[in-house]
């Protein structure tokens, strides 16, 4: 992709190659359609693996961060049953991913970041920046571009790790010392020696809570509501159902998603577990103020901290679709069997209850055959008038 005008056109265009984007691609390309004419794949990343690039290093596979494998990935030997669970799992993920984008020849154009979509008579006009080109180069070749391309219909597949959500709270930009949510956080080692506040109640600020243990010279667990431990090591089907249908009524609605972790718990794993036993993962009520120095509940108690670390989730990433005027008064955007209620040409991908791997998987099948019905009705249509 070069700077330049609307010059291009597709039929499809894919934004993001994460989990979501992937399992729809691979079900289009499965349909016939050929990447370049019918289908171009637009990913922000600058590697392959989606959110997964950019996870701390100390992150591995495991039961409470699992990944699934997407479809046709057993067939072609990328499944992530025998991954490597001693390495990283940015690094694991974005291998497998590598792979998979070859196996299916999807040629991704990254990094490239969709900056608005615009709806037209006959589809989108898709406004983009990065330096990738048209033919997968290499970015240092072609260096920096912007410009426009025309698609007849969109797959919203970006997810969420582009927009994090950090809560307000009275004081909270006083605070002196650093501040950082869970797409900022690196390693424990950054925060050595530091007095640090962990805000949050999923799986993601339990592990920084573990692994700054015994480096960080303290750690506050803080949570906004209860933590929900599940008896089990793992997600029961009945909390995971829950969850999805609750993120799918709203969805439909469109409302703000709800947490996933709010409606299905957290496993006690041996982990978790090993924590609990060791008196490491005590949590303790949401805070009241930041002070500059710390943080201090309403009761008059408080705790000195040199380091916020605010694991408190993301919102989905949908900034770039604002020009389609979809957001609803309740703040979310209404998608139903992941295809808007107010732009049928227009899809979302990993949305809602198709968020985890496996309805990312499930969902990449449905909107592929959805978008191919699409664009047989707009064939029709064409015949039609001459």
């Amino acid at each position: 992709m070069t700077a330049g005008g609307e010059g291009e056109r597709t039929r499809v265009l894919v934004i993001g190659a994460g989990q979501a984007g992937l399992s729809v691609s691979w079900y289009l390309r499965r349909l016939g359609l050929e990447v370049g004419r019918d289908l171009v794949v637009l990913d922000r990343g600058p590697g392959t693996g989606g959110a997964w690039q950019h996870r701390w290093e100390s992150l591995r596979l495991g039961a409470a961060h699992r990944v699934h494998d997407l479809p046709g990935m057993a067939e072609l030997g990328l499944g992530f049953a025998d991954a490597d669970r001693s390495a990283p799992a940015r690094d694991v993920v974005a291998d497998r991913y590598a792979r998979y984008e070859d196996a299916l020849g999807l040629d991704v154009r990254r990094p490239v970041e969709v900056t608005g979509v615009t709806g037209l008579g006959d589809g989108f006009s898709v406004r983009w920046a990065g330096r990738a080109s048209s033919g997968g180069a290499p970015a240092a070749a072609t260096g920096p571009g912007f410009g426009a391309l025309r698609a007849e219909v969109v797959v919203n597949a970006t997810g969420t790790w582009g927009a994090p959500f950090v809560p307000w709270y009275p004081g909270r930009d006083t605070f002196r010392g650093r501040q950082l949510h869970t797409s900022d956080y690196r390693a424990a080692s950054e925060l050595e020696g530091l007095d640090v506040v962990v805000v949050g109640g999923g799986t993601s600020a339990i592990g920084f809570v573990l692994e700054l243990d015994g480096v960080a010279a303290s750690t506050t667990w803080v949570t906004r509501r209860p933590v929900d431990w599940l008896d089990q090591g793992e997600l029961d089907v009945e909390s995971a159902v829950a969850a999805v249908a609750a993120q799918d009524r709203a969805a439909r609605a469109g409302q703000a998603l709800p947490s996933i972790v709010s409606g299905t718990g957290v496993p006690r794993t041996r982990r978790f577990v090993s924590g609990i036993e060791r008196g490491v993962l005590v949590e303790r009520p949401m805070f009241a103020t930041v002070e500059p120095d710390g943080v201090r509940w309403a009761d008059g108690t408080s705790a000195h901290a040199d380091a916020i670390v605010w694991a408190t989730g993301f919102r989905p990433e949908l900034r770039h679709l604002a020009p389609l005027g979809l957001r609803s008064a309740d703040g979310g955007v209404s998608v139903e069997g992941g295809a808007s209620t107010l732009d049928p040409r227009l899809f979302f991908a990993g949305y809602g209850p198709q968020a985890s791997t496996i309805g990312a998987n499930r969902a990449g099948r449905a909107i592929a055959r959805q978008v191919v019905a699409r664009l047989s009705e707009s064939d029709a249509e064409r015949r039609r008038q001459g």
